[in-house]
């Protein structure tokens, strides 16, 4: 998650109502700003998700647009689109080295959708284009014979990580951290990695033997992030 949104303006150290002067965009506008960009991030969700045609809904949706084996995860998808977009708002503002695991598998909709909408996805396949047409293909290839897996698969642009319910996202985020410690990463945990996943949650085994699997992750995740934002200087220090 290296690549930023380019619809997205620069909020360089504004406070609530003020103006940047920089790029001219006051605080208000900037988030109605992002919730654009993330309702746009979630119809392209949802349509790899259901369309097959018909990608702008130009005329009334009919059966014959509807994909007849639906296979993605919607639940999991306007969660990981409003991560993805804020967490490029501090990239930007701040000037990270950040990147973003994404654990659920079936969530591949999200990242594919803002790969796109970003533009990456077009450079790399300049066939899928920023246009209607180029619409269609992007909703008709996901979860399609021919076309890419429901998961966020090499075939994604930057990606290093599929997920899925026995998933290694908390692996992976210890390891990147690990190999670069100037490295942020953001890591979200699906619910099938968080009961069966790979990972080994701090404690004593008699301790953790009365706390759910989540609990655990979740209490080692967040310990991690507290360490991580103490550790470092400057303005995104928690």
């Amino acid at each position: 998650m290296n690549r930023l949104p380019r619809s997205i303006p620069v909020e360089a150290n504004t406070k609530k109502g003020e103006l940047n002067h920089e790029n001219k965009t006051s605080f208000p506008e900037l988030l109605r700003k992002m919730d654009a960009y993330w309702r746009a991030a979630n119809y392209l969700s949802v349509g790899q998700i259901y369309l097959y045609d018909n990608p702008l809904l130009k005329e009334p949706l009919k059966l014959s647009h509807v994909k007849h084996l639906v296979v993605g995860h919607w639940g999991t998808t306007p969660g990981q689109n409003f991560i993805y977009v804020h967490l490029n708002r501090i990239i930007k503002k701040y000037d990270l080295d950040m990147f973003y695991i994404a654990g659920p598998g079936h969530g591949g909709p999200a990242i594919v959708g803002n790969v796109y909408l970003e533009g990456t996805w077009s450079e790399i396949y300049p066939n899928v284009t920023q246009d209607e047409a180029g619409l269609k293909k992007l909703f008709k290839q996901f979860s399609f014979p021919g076309g890419i897996s429901s998961h966020v698969a090499p075939t994604t642009p930057g990606s290093i990580h599929e997920g899925g319910e026995l998933g290694y996202s908390l692996s992976h985020a210890f390891g990147a951290a690990f190999d670069n410690p100037d490295l942020i990463v953001a890591c979200v945990v699906g619910d099938g990695e968080a009961e069966t996943g790979p990972w080994r949650p701090h404690g004593s085994p008699t301790n953790s033997s009365t706390r759910s699997p989540t609990e655990l992750c979740f209490r080692s995740c967040t310990s991690m992030a507290i360490k991580s934002a103490t550790d470092r200087p400057g303005p995104h220090r928690a």
